[in-house]
């Protein structure tokens, strides 16, 4: 069965919007794995906006399923996820003043760089995906660098407003993901996704884990996590 990644991000920005203990990400995550998401993601950003170091390692301490720490390509966060190792450790982009992760590594750009960090991650026995474009030059280079996994960015799929670009945009997805797969890497994907646009993307072969944040959250703000999470792995067996 595809697998459910939860992302409690936000449910740490509205904590963070008072600045006071509640609602806690770490009760979520718990709250999640309760009605059966298979891990949790967190993305520990370089400015601490939403998930604080304290969230990442209680996650580690008290969570049963999988851990995937989301964090930039930076010398502070590999010390910080060596020391914490979690399961497994997506390397994204990142940018002080967007809102949320805009696309996906230039691995091209970053692949000596990346070659290192990833080969320093895999001898601490972290797992190491690469969230990336649906770019069959960009996946290659996952490959070279070392990657266990690229997480394809669905995002740009999710924006689309036509059925023709919608249409493009998941051939271009289902291209990257058996390209992937023949390269030997794991594939998952993430961003953008929510209940309505979701169908396409699990109907997909290849596809071992999807990761989703805002749109289960902002559900959980409407029916409760447990009624929300439930509600998208009904998705996810079709």
């Amino acid at each position: 069965m595809l697998k459910l990644g939860v992302n409690v991000d936000h449910i740490a920005t509205i904590r963070q919007a008072r600045g006071v203990a509640e609602p806690d990400p770490v009760a979520a995550a718990m709250l999640a794995e309760l009605a059966g998401a298979h891990g949790i993601t967190v993305h520990l950003r370089e400015d601490r906006r939403h998930i604080q170091d304290r969230d990442v390692e209680l996650l580690r301490l008290t969570i049963k399923t999988r851990l995937n720490l989301e964090m930039a390509l930076t010398d502070e966060m590999i010390s910080f996820a060596l020391k914490l190792v979690p399961d497994a450790v997506t390397l994204v982009p990142e940018g002080r003043h967007e809102l949320t992760t805009e696309g996906g590594l230039d691995v091209n750009l970053l692949r000596t760089t990346l070659k290192q960090k990833i080969t320093r991650l895999k001898q601490a026995g972290i797992v190491v995906s690469l969230f990336g474009e649906p770019d069959l030059e960009q996946i290659k280079t996952c490959h070279r660098v070392g990657a266990d996994y690229i997480e394809i960015h669905t995002g740009t799929y999710c924006e689309m407003r036509t059925e023709t670009d919608r249409l493009k945009q998941l051939q271009r997805i289902e291209l990257a993901v058996s390209a992937a797969r023949k390269l030997g890497l794991g594939v998952n994907a993430g961003h953008g996704l929510n209940y309505q646009n979701i169908a396409p993307i699990v109907a997909m072969k290849g596809i071992e884990e999807l990761n989703i944040g805002h749109s289960i959250v902002a559900r959980a703000s409407l029916v409760g996590m447990d009624r929300a999470v439930r509600e998208m792995l009904a998705l996810l067996k079709g």
